[in-house]
C-alpha cells in the first residue's frame, strides 16, 4: 500500500509516525484489514464546490464493511492509491486518536462552535465501531462543549450509545438519520451486504424516537429498475411511518467515479439486462436526469402525506441534494486531506 499520493512523505506526514495493520481472525472481521492511525485533524471543512448542506464533518473511519456496492465514497480510497472496490470494503483505515483529538479542537480558541455532521462519507457505526469504541469518546466531547451535531447511519450500534445522545441532546442540537432505501431483503443481500437488515434499521428509528430522540429516514438510494416501482415505494414508506420516523427524504442512486465502475459490476453480474438501461439514464454523468428525480421526489412526498410524514427540514439530510446535476470536482491532495481525514 502506498501513501504517498497525498503529500510525498508517506503515512508520517498524515498520521504521524504511528501506522500499525491488524488482522483480527474472528467471524465478523475475517477478511478485513485495520490500519491504525494517529490523524493530525479531525475536524474536516467541506469544500465549497461540494454543495453538501453543512460545512464540517468529523470521520473516524476510512473504508467500510458496510460493503455497499453504491457507495459514493468509494474513491476517498484512491488518494490512499488503495483499491475503490474490494479495497474500501475491506482495508478498513481507523483514527484511533479521534476522540482525544475532537476534545482538543472543540476545546481551540479558533474553534466557533459550528454543527458538525458524521456518518457523511463513511458510516462511524459500520462494524469496526464495535472493536474500536471511537464514538463514545467522540459523543461525550461533543457533548462536554454543548456543540451541535449530526449522525447519518446504517448502523444499529448507534442504540448502545442511547445513553449519550440523550445527554448531548439536553445541551445542544443533536439530530439523527437513518438510512433505509427499500425493504426488499433479496435486494438488500446483493447491494448492502455488510449492513443490518432493513427492518433491523427500522427498529433503530422506533427504539430512537421511543426514548425521546426524533429521528428521520434518509430513504437512499432508490435504485432504479430495482426499487423503484410504485408498489415498492409505497411499501418501504409505510414502514418507515410505522417504525415512528419523523420524516422521510428520498435520494435516487447517483454514481460517482470509483461507485459507478463497481457498481455497473455489480449489476452486469446480476442483472446484465439492465446495464443499457443504466447507461442511458446516467449518460450525463453521475445524476438521475431531473425528470426521474422529480417523479421519485414526488412520489415519495405523496406517500409520506399519506401516511402522516413529511419531508425532512432544511439541514437534516446529509448527502448531495437531488438537483445536483454534476460531481463536484475532484479535491486535490490539500482539500483532501481537510475533507476526508
Amino acid at each position: 500500500m502506498r501513501w504517498e499520493s497525498l503529500n510525498g512523505d508517506g503515512p508520517a506526514g498524515l498520521f504521524g509516525t504511528d501506522v500499525v495493520t491488524r488482522t483480527f481472525d474472528t467471524p465478523e472481521f475475517r477478511g478485513v484489514t485495520f490500519h491504525e492511525v494517529r490523524a493530525r485533524s479531525i475536524v474536516n471543512r467541506v469544500p465549497g464546490a461540494s454543495r453538501m448542506p453543512f460545512e464540517w464533518t468529523v470521520n473516524p473511519y476510512r473504508g467500510c464493511t458496510h460493503a455497499c456496492v453504491y457507495c459514493f465514497a468509494r474513491k476517498t480510497h484512491s488518494y490512499l492509491d488503495l483499491d475503490t472496490g474490494t479495497g474500501f470494503d475491506t482495508q478498513i483505515v481507523v483514527k484511533v486518536n479521534a476522540p482525544e483529538l475532537l476534545r482538543r479542537e472543540l476545546g481551540g480558541r479558533r474553534w466557533r462552535g459550528e454543527h458538525i455532521a458524521m456518518g457523511t462519507n463513511v458510516d462511524c457505526y459500520q462494524r469496526a465501531e464495535g472493536r474500536y469504541r471511537l464514538m463514545p469518546g467522540i459523543l461525550t466531547a461533543l457533548r462536554d462543549y454543548a456543540n451541535p451535531f449530526s449522525i447519518l447511519t446504517k448502523g444499529t450500534l448507534i442504540l448502545r450509545d442511547l445513553e449519550l445522545l440523550r445527554s448531548a441532546a439536553a445541551v445542544s442540537d443533536v439530530g439523527v438519520s437513518v438510512s433505509v432505501g427499500f425493504t426488499d431483503e433479496e435486494l438488500w443481500r446483493t447491494v448492502e451486504p455488510g449492513t443490518p437488515a432493513p427492518q433491523r434499521r427500522l427498529d433503530v428509528v422506533r427504539a430512537l424516537s421511543e426514548h425521546g430522540i426524533p429521528c428521520g429516514v434518509l430513504m437512499a438510494p432508490v435504485i432504479p429498475f430495482l426499487g423503484d416501482s410504485p408498489a415498492q415505494l409505497r411499501t418501504t414508506v409505510r414502514a418507515i411511518a410505522a417504525a415512528g420516523a419523523t420524516s422521510v427524504t428520498p435520494l435516487t442512486l447517483h454514481l460517482r467515479p470509483g461507485a459507478r465502475e463497481w457498481f455497473l459490476q455489480w449489476l452486469q453480474a446480476h442483472h446484465p439486462q439492465l446495464v443499457r438501461h443504466y447507461e442511458a439514464l446516467y449518460a450525463a454523468g453521475a445524476y438521475a436526469p431531473k425528470w426521474y428525480q422529480r417523479r421519485i421526489t414526488g412520489q415519495v412526498h405523496e406517500l409520506a402525506a399519506e401516511y402522516g410524514m413529511g419531508p425532512s427540514s432544511p439541514g437534516v439530510h446529509r448527502l448531495p441534494p437531488e438537483h445536483a446535476e454534476e460531481d463536484p470536482p475532484a479535491p486535490g491532495p490539500e482539500a483532501t486531506q481537510l475533507t476526508l481525514l
